[in-house]
């Protein structure tokens, strides 16, 4: 339908009023009056502003500043803040617990010190609110929300995501746009550096301007990546953050923070320097009351000749004693991970094998008290530019990757190579593209399926290693990959070179199970009927070699 010009202006402004006031409504920003009464919901960002009076010689990212708060049931913690410009110092603060929070300020700066007041938390009225991802106390390898609500942790790398819409100082519409099709396709964890340069491998030499970031002509600190200023950083890029947050926290989306990446070409200050630690404890500072954010040290911390254990140990250190909140935090390196596991909250992996699922199964085994995540499996979706193509590009290759990490009880993660790095694609699914559109629908299939099967319930199976017996309850099939529930359900993924797999299940009290399949590229299920019980049952994929998951269920 061709409406007017006008009609269709009108409709773009309403949509774009619409998305900033969502994202406002993430953060309320007041300056400190004394004697007021502030409110915010539970899991709200709410910043409290105040003017300081600093020397000029002085350099305001040394002042010291944050508040203690103290809580309806008697709960105290001590929350730093952070300089934004201007002589003016940001108290950041939210909460997880309903009820009366009182507050008062400490500063080295004495005009910033010893200001109180009140925050009433109130209930939450904003969709997708559940507050932050946790360990399942239930069971130590799955993730939920604060909530209750279990949570299927399904990641997309977005490394120059800090970018997209830098220079645009009234909304974030490329950041937007991009992350509405992360979200409408399952994703629900955005894997991003807080700042990278550009990359050191070769990339297609066509790339229309605005799709390239890389080389911007900023950096972290004052200066550009060629000439930084390590005692002051860049408020601009930090403040965008802001603004990127807030969006992400409205749509429901994790935000897996790396706050070092060693092969993105920057101009790192001095380990454990001053400009370091300023970058490093301004992030957490900044960061933190955000309820979406998972902290990552580094982007495989150990490689590049870089860093050692002491200094990613120290940063950690660091993280615990800043961050008050006690969010999540990983490092992106497993050779770090497997040797200091007790550090981290949950175990990141980065394995390209052909025996990928073998190796999963292994790192679950092996790391049985925490959540295991395949951060990066070898597997970049090809696009129309080509990037950094890893042993495996085809959409369908990545795809059964990752269903081998998620059968062996690992969350698995997706890269399309423009999107992942310094070429960004934030509009693929456009009409006027003459390239074939990325199969971000794939996941969705798959997110989808883990809410029908809830994932938190399931353990995958660590079957023998003949199929000759069929006694016990350690085989289940004579191939593909399983997992199982305490409740009669198994959920078996076939690949698409098993022409048919024979179930040797243990027999249930009715005698009949019910089967069903799923195919994995389309969503698609086809049921199968109800069987009854034998130590052998033969089944065919309604989808002949076509990779599939097979669910049967007690009757």
């Amino acid at each position: 339908m061709n409406l007017p010009i006008w009609i269709r202006l009108g409709l773009l402004c309403v949509i774009l009023l619409l998305n900033v006031s969502t994202t406002i409504s993430q953060i309320i920003s007041e300056s400190y009056k004394k004697n007021t009464n502030y409110q915010a919901e539970k899991w709200q960002v709410h910043d409290l502003r105040f003017k300081g009076k600093i020397d000029k010689a002085a350099n305001p990212f040394d002042v010291v500043f944050g508040a203690i708060y103290t809580g309806p049931g008697g709960q105290v913690q001590k929350v730093p803040g952070f300089y934004d410009g201007e002589n003016e110092w940001v108290a950041r603060f939210s909460s997880n617990v309903e009820g009366r929070w009182t507050f008062e300020t400490y500063s080295s700066l004495s005009s910033l010190s010893g200001h109180s007041g009140e925050i009433i938390i109130s209930a939450n009225t904003r969709e997708h609110q559940r507050g932050s991802v946790r360990i399942d106390p239930s069971n130590p390898q799955a993730f939920v929300y604060e909530d209750g609500t279990p949570h299927f942790m399904l990641a997309f790398e977005l490394d120059w995501l800090f970018a997209l819409d830098y220079d645009n100082a009234d909304a974030i519409p490329r950041t937007e746009q991009i992350l509405h099709h992360v979200k409408e396709n399952g994703f629900n964890h955005v894997v991003a550096n807080i700042y990278a340069y550009d990359v050191g491998w070769r990339v297609a030499d066509n790339v229309p301007d605005r799709y390239f970031y890389g080389k911007p002509d900023y950096t972290a600190w004052k200066g550009t990546n060629d000439n930084p200023e390590f005692e002051r950083l860049n408020l601009k890029l930090f403040q965008h953050w802001d603004r990127v947050l807030a969006h992400m926290q409205a749509e429901g989306l994790d935000a897996h923070l790396m706050i070092y990446v060693w092969n993105k070409l920057v101009n790192w200050p001095e380990m454990y320097g001053h400009g370091d630690n300023l970058y490093f404890d301004y992030i957490i500072d900044r960061y933190q009351a955000f309820s979406n954010v998972i902290w990552d040290v580094s982007k495989e911390a150990l490689d590049y000749d870089r860093a050692d254990p002491p200094y990613i140990i120290e940063r950690i250190e660091r993280i615990r004693k800043r961050d008050s909140f006690g969010r999540l935090l990983t490092v992106h390196d497993y050779e770090f991970n497997s040797r200091n596991a007790e550090k981290v909250d949950f175990v990141s992996i980065q394995s390209w094998r052909s025996d990928l699922y073998s190796l999963m199964m292994r790192g679950r085994r092996f790391h049985a008290d925490k959540p295991v995540v395949n951060i990066e499996h070898g597997g970049y979706e090809e696009g129309p530019y080509r990037s950094f193509v890893g042993n495996y590009t085809s959409p369908e290759t990545c795809l059964v990757r990752t269903y081998e990490c998620v059968f062996a009880g690992v969350y698995g993660s997706y890269y399309w190579q423009d999107a992942a790095w310094n070429i960004v694609i934030y509009d693929p699914f456009e009409d006027a593209h003459d390239f074939d559109a990325p199969r971000f629908d794939y996941y969705k299939h798959m997110s989808d399926f883990f809410s029908k099967y809830d994932f938190n319930s399931f353990t995958p199976s660590y079957p023998k290693i003949t199929t000759n017996s069929k006694h016990g309850g350690d085989n289940f099939a004579t191939n593909g990959y399983t997992l199982y529930n305490e409740e009669g359900t198994y959920l078996m993924f076939i690949p698409a070179v098993s022409e048919r797999v024979a179930a040797v299940l243990p027999e249930p009290e009715s005698g009949k199970l019910k089967v069903s399949w799923f195919n994995i590229y389309t969503g698609e299920y086809q049921e199968a009927g109800s069987k009854t019980w034998s130590n052998w049952i033969e089944l065919i994929s309604p989808w002949k070699h076509t990779d599939s998951v097979l669910i049967i269920e007690e009757e």
